[in-house]
């Protein structure tokens, strides 16, 4: 009985890990698209590049890929998402070396770069069992 209800503990710890783990990830994608939208619809001026709003609307398309790759392929645990979503914490990690924007201010991109790491090794084990063990595939 002991070890049937620590086994359901640790099946549900893996649960809240990784939940915890695709919220973070997806918190990533919804701020990248809502700043995508901030910044495709603001009022073109004449200080700004004007490709702005093509910058805006690009991150509009990448906020979104991310959040489906997440809502879906990733809850699904499928392998290639994990890969795919390493592209967050690169992206960021770029934008704070190279001191790109947005903003002046880097805390953004050291909370974005966190949240990515949490989200991606957080349930490594998940896209990754031991040899022998299964996981269940359903999210």
């Amino acid at each position: 009985m002991l070890v049937q209800r620590r086994g359901n503990l640790m099946t549900e710890r893996e649960g809240v890990l990784f939940r915890i783990a695709w919220i973070s990830l997806t918190i990533i994608g919804v701020a990248i698209l809502v700043f995508g939208l901030i910044v495709a619809l603001m009022p073109a001026t004449t200080s700004g590049p004007p490709y702005l709003r093509a910058i805006g609307v690009a991150l509009i398309g990448m906020g979104i890929f991310g959040v489906l790759i997440t809502t879906i392929a990733y809850r699904r645990r499928e392998r290639w998402a994990w890969f795919v979503l390493w592209y967050y914490p690169v992206f960021w990690t770029a934008h704070l070396v190279g001191g790109l924007p947005p903003g002046k201010d880097h805390v953004h991109q050291i909370v974005f770069i966190a949240l990515s790491l949490l989200g991606l090794l957080l349930p490594v084990r998940e896209f990754f069992p031991r040899r022998g063990a299964r996981r269940p595939m359903s999210p």
